[in-house]
């Protein structure tokens, strides 16, 4: 039975590429459908994949679960970032699906107004902000529960946490269940910055923390920090990517951040793995021609990865497909 056009599930071998097998792992079947879940793999079949340089057979492995789960559509989402800072500009372009307070606020009472100042200018737009960790630290440096400090923030008019990073939570459990309790939502698991170039520890934390929670949408496997003296390369970083799909398979969205990594990875991102974009501009920005703004940038690069592009709201509402929208906005000029 042919798959994505590159991986095909025959007998006890998934991910037969060009006649020549990868990862037949003993005569047992890796990833095999059944129904429309995915069965676990081995922990040994885990650390044969994980060992694995065959980046464009590991590629392969991922896209055909993303497909699987996704099928050609590539979501993404256009965010106006704004300054936790309440003395900041607000300005929401009319194309973003997502207002985000960014940075660390200094008091729950600065982080509360700043929220009733985005939500009062939002106009209809979600309303996210904050990193988890930083909420956690201001609860205990304030003397307050986290659920109290999310409390706070959902009355002022916030409704999606911005992230959630595992490697910086006191308790990760603990506090994401907290943000579900207190009648939010969580934008994203991330990881802060990498323990090693072996990326599994941190992704299978993950997949246990979701069978856990049960309330993960997505996850971004790429950390947020880099060391300086110690940078990734391009390879480990798709490679993390493919193995976030294999490992965090419980998880619905694997995703990259456009702003943070760029379109050229984004672009490679969703061709081993990654099904969701985050973080591209608000900003209808024409000065160097319309086939240089961001909503044509972001369709050109999802249409050549080979994928359909939809965008989407912070809520994850699914917009019109962008091609559509794309034909709309031509017409008008």
């Amino acid at each position: 039975m042919k798959c994505c056009g590159h991986a095909r599930l025959n007998g006890s071998r998934y991910a037969r590429l060009n006649g020549s097998r990868y990862a037949r792992l003993k005569g047992s079947r890796y990833a095999r459908l059944k129904g429309s879940r995915y069965m676990t793999i081995t922990e040994q079949e885990l650390t044969s994949l994980a060992a694995s340089h065959d980046i464009i057979s590991l590629g392969a492995i991922a896209d055909g679960l993303r497909r699987q789960r996704h099928g050609t559509n590539a979501t993404f989402v256009r965010v106006a970032e704004i300054a936790a800072d309440p003395s900041a500009p607000i300005a929401i372009a009319p194309a973003a699906g997502e207002a985000r307070i960014v940075g660390a606020p200094p008091t729950r009472a600065a982080a509360a107004d700043r929220v009733a100042q985005v939500a009062a200018s939002a106009n209809g737009v979600a309303v996210s902000g904050f990193s988890l960790a930083d909420l956690e630290e201001l609860a205990a440096r304030e003397g307050v529960t986290l659920r109290a400090l999310l409390e706070q923030l959902r009355a002022a008019g916030l409704e999606i946490v911005s992230e959630a990073p595992i490697d910086r939570l006191r308790d990760a459990r603990r506090s994401i269940e907290e943000v579900n309790i207190a009648g939010l939502a969580l934008a994203r698991v991330t990881i802060h910055q990498p323990q090693s170039t072996d990326p599994m520890s941190q992704l299978k934390t993950v997949a246990e923390l979701q069978r856990a929670v049960a309330v993960i949408r997505a996850f971004a496997p790429l950390p947020r920090r880099v060391n300086p003296a110690v940078p990734t390369t391009g390879y480990e970083d798709i490679r993390r990517v493919a193995l976030a799909r294999i490992v965090a398979d419980n998880v619905p969205s694997i995703q990259v951040d456009w702003s943070l990594y760029g379109p050229k990875l984004a672009q490679v991102a969703l061709t081993v793995g990654a099904d969701d974009v985050d973080g591209v501009s608000a900003d209808d920005d024409v000065s160097q021609g319309y086939r240089r703004s961001p909503l044509e940038e972001i369709r050109r690069n999802i249409h050549a990865a080979g994928y359909e592009p939809v965008q989407r709201t912070g809520r994850w509402d699914v917009l019109r497909a962008v091609d559509e929208l794309t034909t709309q906005d031509e017409r008008s000029r």
